[in-house]
């Protein structure tokens, strides 16, 4: 399982005083307010930063980081990764998952014949779509709904689906 996860990028800089504006790659961008610690992945060290202070400005969220408040010390990290330990992120309800832990999950049908693996999880506005690449090299799509998700082990990296009729 990932010990990670995402939790923006780093679009551009805001002002002259070291804020930046922050793309959320997480479902709720007001998981931010609560944000305490992020690593700064910058492709060749995570550097931990201390959140001082969010606003929020369109869907972006604007971040000022404790010890930088120049725009000098910030800008060389535009288009860098965010990330937060999973003893950070925000806590799940129950049959809620993260998409890292989900990606490359074993999938098989309610009658336990191998289906495939899944690839991608879209985002819809209704529900979740599961993108999945069938043994015989097809894309399959799946709505993340009770009807067609039976089961999901995370730890056993195991989905099981029944297909509703005309998805294949």
């Amino acid at each position: 399982m990932e010990q990670q996860f995402q939790v923006g990028v780093i679009s551009s800089t805001h002002g002259v005083r070291g804020e930046v504006k922050v793309f959320p790659t997480t479902d709720d961008v007001k998981r931010f307010k609560k944000l305490k610690h992020v690593l700064l992945d910058t492709g060749k060290e995570q550097l931990p930063l201390e959140v001082e202070q969010v606003k929020f400005f369109k869907q972006f969220a604007i971040l000022k980081f404790k010890g930088i408040d120049n725009i000098n010390d910030i800008e060389k990290y535009k288009g860098k990764s965010l990330l937060v330990d999973r003893k950070d992120a925000v806590k799940l309800k129950k049959d809620e998952y993260f998409i890292a832990d989900m990606i490359g999950m074993h999938v098989f049908t309610e009658d336990g014949a191998e289906f495939g693996t899944l690839r991608d999880v879209l985002e819809t506005g209704a529900n979740d779509v599961y993108i999945i690449d069938t043994t015989d090299e097809k894309e399959v799509l799946v709505p993340a709904i009770k009807q067609c998700i039976l089961n999901v082990d995370i730890e056993e990296q195991k989905m099981t689906i029944h297909l509703l009729e005309g998805l294949v």
